[in-house]
């Protein structure tokens, strides 16, 4: 098989098509034919050396979607030839033509979503999930600002309180993609480039503020968060790229909550609560991953660099030369 791999840590150029060993399944494992793998930006802090622990060289990515080829010894509910979606947890190689995947971490993917879809579900909507009901605890009824909603956690963030009956308030950064978050569920739309946005969620709360933020840049927001939060609020930091300073006594004032949420800290409860929780709204078509552009895999250094760019809408992911179909 043919695979990206990574040889030493440094910009998008260290980023090599190359021809690798195929892997064979283990105990209780999958080996997949890629159809289709998803960028995140975990990526490019692993390909950059933000996680100096993992041994290289290394293939790249955690999500993707694909065809089972074979399954290891043990018990397993996967047969070959059947599409799943997956997010790897412990081992990364979603960025190859084949890969080993644990079978707790693949679900079967809907007739009605093609591979680069399924590529697009693992790490954003399992993120957007945690984040909004086991770390925010989220219910009915409760107001949710959702920062860089026009992203794909943003954007599965919106779906999914949208259909589990929160007012949902979403930041982009133009008229495009304060367009396409609204077609996704907002119910408000703000433009997070005019430095009226958050006067604009007090106004939209008739001053009371919102009951939970989603962060996916608290370096430029968190502290102007703290002053749109309602007493008792929660704010869910999931992204950050750098250092920022806030004013604890806002914090005071109001009883907030500032709580870390990372997808990888989930505990194995967790994990299958978050699978089952969004294998079942995919099922249902509560979640319908957007997709931003598809590339070719060998064309992975593009895809790393577009995915850090401001102005997201949707899901990057890479195909293969010849996906299964």
């Amino acid at each position: 098989m043919h695979a990206i791999v990574i040889r030493t840590y440094g910009g998008p150029e260290v980023l090599s098509w190359e021809e690798r060993e195929d892997p064979r399944p283990g105990a209780g494992e999958l080996l997949l034919s890629v159809g289709a793998a998803g960028v995140n930006p975990i990526d490019v802090s692993l390909r950059s050396g933000g996680y100096p622990t993992a041994a290289l060289p290394l293939i790249p990515g955690f999500d993707g979607a694909g065809v089972v080829e074979d399954v290891g010894e043990g018990a397993c509910r996967f047969r070959p030839g059947d599409r799943v979606y997956f997010s790897l947890r412990g081992k990364t190689g979603s960025y190859a033509e084949k890969v080993v995947c644990p079978c707790e971490e693949a679900e079967l993917l809907p007739e009605a979503l093609d591979f680069a879809r399924g590529a697009a579900v693992g790490i954003p909507a399992g993120t957007a999930y945690r984040a909004l009901f086991l770390r925010a605890q989220a219910e009915a009824g409760e107001v949710v600002l959702v920062h860089g909603a026009s992203g794909s956690v943003g954007l599965a963030a919106v779906q999914l309180a949208r259909a589990a009956g929160l007012v949902v308030i979403g930041t982009a950064g133009g008229e495009e993609g304060r367009r396409l978050i609204t077609r996704e569920g907002a119910h408000h739309s703000l433009d997070h480039r005019s430095p009226e946005h958050f006067r604009q969620i007090l106004e939209i709360t008739k001053g009371k503020g919102v009951d939970i933020v989603l962060e996916m840049l608290a370096n430029a927001n968190l502290g102007k968060d703290c002053d749109v939060t309602a007493p008792g609020g929660k704010v869910v930091v999931i992204g950050s790229r750098g250092l920022v300073e806030i004013d604890p006594r806002g914090l005071i004032a109001r009883d907030l909550s500032v709580l870390g949420m990372s997808l990888f800290c989930a505990s194995a409860g967790e994990r299958r609560i978050v699978a089952s929780g969004v294998a079942a709204r995919l099922e249902k078509g509560l979640l319908r991953p957007v997709i931003r552009a598809v590339l070719p895999m060998t064309a992975a250094a593009q895809a790393q660099r577009l995915v850090m760019e401001p102005g997201a809408s949707g899901k990057i992911v890479l195909v293969p030369p010849a996906p299964p179909t």
